[in-house]
């Protein structure tokens, strides 16, 4: 059972949920769970079946495909309010997780039965429409970071990754090879160089945008 106080956050997350039926939205919040997770956990990995349909309340959660070799493409980050749509084809598809989930800010998260999820999708229209406007997003988002994969110098990655965050960055150089899909090694030198030419400031676990638009110059050149 949701406490009130956990109702509350969620139906303010996640406002579509406002529009069910009252009898439907208690028989909602007598069947899910009230779960936190801690930051570094692991929500899901490759191959396992997937139990349920997360409803973010705080914290955020990272969604990667890694590789034999351990190298790891950061796919899509999931926010509250937002929905994890490898989560939702696994349960419409009833099909097995192809990528891991890590918790990268404690999580606080309400989970929906893989049954109560499939029958809102089929009898709510705005519940529906909710799970289709995030797959749209997040497909234009990976096709988006396929062309940059394919087509963009790894040089020219790091600078938008870096344009695009506020600056102080809190980060380290490894989180931004796993999000860029590199290793620490290369991404570290990359970083002196950009360092080097004055256009950001290295410092402990923290990088500061000097040049934001010479960082954006060089995200937006014509791969070679």
């Amino acid at each position: 059972m949701i406490a009130p106080a956990t109702r509350d956050l969620l139906l303010s997350s996640y406002p579509m949920l406002r529009d069910l039926p009252p009898v439907t939205l208690d028989d909602l919040l007598a069947n899910a769970m009230h779960m936190k997770v801690p930051a570094g956990a692991m929500m899901f990995d490759e191959n396992q079946p997937c139990m349920g349909f997360p409803l973010l309340l705080s914290g955020s959660a990272r969604v990667i495909k890694a590789a034999p070799n351990g190298r790891e493409l950061h796919l899509y980050y999931v926010l509250p309010g937002e929905a994890c749509i490898l989560t939702s084809s696994c349960l419409l598809g009833k099909s097995h997780y192809q990528a891991r989930c890590l918790v990268v800010e404690d999580l606080e998260l309400v989970v929906l039965p893989a049954g109560t999820f499939r029958a809102l999708f089929s009898t709510s229209d705005s519940f529906r429409e909710h799970v289709f406007s995030r797959f749209s997003e997040r497909l234009s988002d990976l096709l988006q970071l396929v062309s940059a994969v394919t087509f963009q110098k790894l040089d020219q990655r790091l600078a938008a990754s870096l344009a695009a965050k506020p600056t102080p960055i809190r980060t380290t150089h490894q989180a931004l090879a796993d999000e860029l899909g590199s290793v620490r090694e290369i991404v570290s030198r990359l970083l002196k160089n950009f360092a080097d030419q004055g256009w950001v400031r290295l410092g402990r676990e923290q990088i500061d945008v000097v040049d934001g638009p010479a960082l954006r110059r060089l995200a937006t050149l014509e791969a070679a």
